[in-house]
């Protein structure tokens, strides 16, 4: 890593910024706020052409800002796409990357060069607040829950770090501050095992009838917050989380962060949990929309979005503050619970004009919302501009003067002028993991042969014989005609591309 003097990194932002450098009072760099979605489709925000469900803090940045329509999650589902994110690497060249269960070890080596540790080299304080899903620990299911729990976020570039260890319907159901689990009683130890149940405690499978949200599939394990899981607990009462008030005991973290750095330069990773499953919105958005509680998560993730916006008014930052507001992977509707997401789902389409969701490398499981929002640098717009989150690393990094070795992040470009709408041109290809890969280059999709999982639900798994399927997104982005027939040149070429980065040999072109 190539740690630049202070004075260079500072040349280097005013002049990408046209800010006029003063010796006497310099600019600071521009402080980064990164509001991460979960399971929030192309098509499940207003700005988006959504119609059911209302979103006006996020269709403020979107009008205000930047909003791409060619923006992708490099996988389907959420482990491997904040792999990606914070690695600067797919996921698919690292075994182990897949969704994680709640007592994984950490999957991003520590020492690695990450988007936090970039960032903290030019001067940034950090900080993870939301869910993590990238493992903790150093042997699964050997992790002491009642100790220090290390390696994790901090080992990886943060400062600072309040999440989940997983995912809300996965074991534990605490929250861990730093190195411990946060208001735990020692008296109270708690115990984790995905194999087998702990104790005589109940169950989802055996105590149906006394949940408050029932499961339709694999989510049957233990019960916290009458809400059934995967995996099981004993111990931590205390320390429980109330799915209810998740929304806003991360965002009250979040705005306490930027309150305490609100001097310094800061990066914030704000990985929400809404709209994951299990979908239980506080009492004040039940309601708002006829989607049922998918809908109304929507507009709690919403809301939390305008909260952060406001902070960052009243601080008086937001001139010098680069927000970014994305998904991890497309959307699901029935995803382990009767929550009613697809019998409300009325003229919503989660996924717009795109096929499937989430699971899927068709284009709705990895194509995403993606805005981009800085007052007085970023135009508003629309652009097209094919843009991957692997990116942001070197990209976020370049403009915090960093430059990482090239082989530290091997599939990171540098987009910084496509992302703040400055060129049209972003990427050549991106690959999208999903059940298998695929590979968009230009205006085609290429599907590569083996099953695929189609629609928003535990739904249908398509297998797909060779040569796989190719598709022409320019008139076409619903995945509808397969043309690989019509163009087998075309099939050839994309397959020839796709194992060639495959197998690591992806040209840098644009860094």
């Amino acid at each position: 890593m190539k740690h630049l003097p202070s004075a260079i990194i500072f040349t280097m932002f005013t002049a990408a910024a046209g800010i006029a450098a003063s010796s006497e009072q310099p600019s600071p760099l521009p402080n980064i706020v990164l509001i991460y979605g979960d399971d929030i489709g192309h098509g499940d925000l207003g700005c988006y052409g959504a119609t059911e469900v209302k979103t006006p803090n996020v269709d403020r940045l979107a009008s205000e800002g930047l909003r791409f329509t060619d923006a992708y999650c490099t996988s389907a589902t959420c482990t491997p796409s904040r792999y990606s994110l914070l690695t600067g690497e797919y996921a698919f060249r690292q075994k182990g990357t897949g969704v994680l269960p709640g007592d994984a070890a950490l999957i991003i080596k520590p020492g690695r060069a990450t988007l936090p540790s970039i960032l903290r080299e030019a001067g940034y304080k950090t900080a993870a607040i939301g869910k993590w899903h990238l493992g903790l620990g150093t042997a699964r299911g050997e992790l002491d829950w009642n100790g220090e729990i290390t390696p994790g976020p901090l080992e990886v570039g943060f400062d600072y770090a309040f999440i989940m260890a997983a995912t809300p319907d996965r074991m534990p159901c605490v929250y861990v501050e730093n190195h411990r689990v946060a208001n735990l009683d020692p008296k109270d130890p708690i115990q984790v095992s995905y194999k087998k149940p702990l104790s005589n405690e109940p169950t989802g499978k055996k105590d149906r009838a006394s949940l408050k949200m029932d499961w339709s599939h694999n989510h049957n394990n233990g019960i916290v917050n009458g809400i059934p899981r995967i995996g099981f607990m004993t111990g931590g009462k205390a320390a429980l989380w109330k799915d209810e008030d998740m929304a806003d005991v991360f965002t009250k973290q979040a705005l306490s962060f930027i309150e305490r750095e609100k001097n310094h330069p800061f990066f914030l990773y704000f990985a929400l949990n809404d709209v994951h499953v299990p979908r239980a919105p506080n009492p004040r958005f039940v309601g708002k929309t006829t989607l049922g509680p998918r809908g109304d998560a929507i507009v709690e993730f919403d809301d939390c979005v305008g909260r952060i916006m406001q902070k960052l008014d009243e601080l008086h930052l937001t001139d010098r503050t680069l927000v970014i507001v994305s998904s991890d992977n497309g959307p699901v509707l029935d995803d382990g619970y009767k929550d009613g997401a697809e019998e409300k789902l009325g003229k919503h389409t989660p996924s717009g004009p795109l096929r499937s969701g989430k699971y899927s490398r068709f284009e709705g499981g990895t194509r995403i919302p993606l805005i981009v929002w800085w007052p007085g640098r970023v135009k508003p717009g629309v652009s097209n501009a094919i843009v991957s989150q692997v990116d942001f690393p070197v990209s976020l990094g370049a403009l915090a003067g960093q430059k990482p070795d090239a082989s530290t992040m091997p599939d990171s470009l540098n987009i910084l002028p496509a992302l703040l709408g400055e060129s049209s041109k972003g990427r050549d290809n991106v690959v999208e993991l999903g059940g298998g890969l695929a590979l968009r280059s230009g205006k085609w999709k290429y599907v590569a042969p083996g099953k695929i999982r189609d629609g928003l639900g535990p739904g249908k798994t398509l297998k797909l014989p060779p040569p796989g399927l190719l598709f022409d997104l320019s008139t076409d982005p619903g995945e509808t005609k397969d043309l690989a027939a019509a163009h087998p040149e075309k099939v050839q070429e994309m397959a020839a591309l796709l194992e060639k980065i495959a197998n690591g040999s992806q040209e840098k072109s644009l860094q």
